[in-house]
C-alpha cells in the first residue's frame, strides 16, 4: 500500500510536521503548542510518547523530567495524574496522547514510540479515540515499531533505524530492488540530512526511495535557505521547529 492510498497522506505535498508543536511562544509537546502549530495552518503535529507509571501514554520527548518541568523524576515513575500536575510552563501541563487525540480532531499526529511500555497504551488511545487513519507510527526501534504495527494493521507508518539504515546501504552498493526491499510495508522515511556518514538526501537517493514507494521527509530543519534546497531536490515534508518559516517557504513556491 502506497502513501496515497491512506487517509494520513491526503494532504498535498508538501507537508509541513510542527516538531512537538510550535513552541516558540509554548512549551514544546503541550496543547499550547500544538494549538500554535494549527492555527498557523499545518496539518501534522510531529510528537512522542512515553508510558506513565500507571501504564497510560503520555506525550513527552525526554524520559526525564528536569528540561521541560525543572524536577528530577522519570516519567515512567509517576502517575498520568502526578504527570498532569506538573507546571510545564503557560499553565501548560504534560498530556496523555488521549487527550491531544481527542483535542484536536482534524489533525495528523505523527507519533515516535520512545519505548516499549508506550506501544500498548498508545494504540488503546488511537483506537478509542478512532484515530487510526490520522496517525503514523514510528520508532527507531524495528521491534517497537513492528509491535505497534502488528496492533494496527494498516495504520501509516515511518522507518525505524535500522530499516533506513539498510535502505541508505542498499542505495549506496546495491541499488533499486535493494533499497525496494529494505523498505517493503513501509510508507515513508523520516531523516536527518546525513547518516552513516552519507548524505541521505541526494537527487539519487531520493528517486531510489520514491521508487519505493515511500515519502521522504527530512528533519529538524529549521533554515529557510535549506527548506527551499531540500524542496528543490524533491522531498515531501519537512519536520521542523520552525512552521511559521516552512509555511512562508511553500506560500513561494506555489
Amino acid at each position: 500500500m502506497r502513501p496515497g492510498d491512506l487517509p494520513y497522506f491526503a494532504p498535498a505535498r508538501p507537508r509541513v510536521f510542527a516538531h512537538r508543536g510550535f513552541a516558540l511562544e509554548a512549551p514544546e509537546n503541550t496543547l499550547l503548542a500544538f494549538a500554535h502549530a494549527l492555527a498557523l495552518g499545518v496539518t501534522h503535529l510531529e510528537t512522542d510518547v512515553h508510558a506513565s507509571a500507571d501504564g497510560v501514554a503520555v506525550i513527552a520527548h525526554d524520559p526525564v523530567l528536569d528540561r521541560v518541568a525543572g524536577q528530577q523524576g522519570r516519567v515512567e515513575a509517576l502517575t498520568v495524574h502526578e504527570l498532569a500536575k506538573l507546571n510545564l510552563g503557560d499553565d501548560q501541563h504534560m498530556p496523555t496522547l488521549a487527550e491531544a487525540l481527542e483535542a484536536f480532531p482534524e489533525a495528523r499526529f505523527n507519533i515516535d514510540l520512545k519505548v516499549s511500555e508506550a506501544v500498548v497504551p498508545a494504540v488503546k488511545a488511537i483506537r478509542e479515540a478512532g484515530a487510526q487513519d490520522r496517525v503514523l507510527l514510528t520508532s527507531f526501534s524495528e521491534s517497537r515499531r513492528r509491535r505497534a504495527v502488528s496492533l494496527l494493521p494498516g495504520v501509516a507508518t515511518s522507518a525505524s533505524g535500522a530499516r533506513f539504515a539498510a535502505a541508505l546501504v542498499a542505495s549506496v552498493v546495491r541499488g533499486g530492488p535493494a533499497v525496494r526491499s529494505a523498505l517493503r510495508g513501509l510508507h515513508a522515511v523520516q531523516i536527518p540530512v546525513r547518516a552513516l556518514g552519507f548524505t541521505t538526501v541526494t537527487p539519487a537517493r531520493i528517486r531510489a526511495f520514491h521508487a519505493a514507494g515511500v515519502e521522504v521527509h527530512v528533519w529538524t530543519i529549521n533554515d529557510a535557505t535549506q527548506m527551499r534546497e531540500l524542496l528543490a531536490l524533491g522531498v515531501d515534508g519537512l519536520v521542523t521547529d520552525r512552521a511559521d518559516l516552512a509555511l512562508e517557504v511553500l506560500s513561494t513556491l506555489n
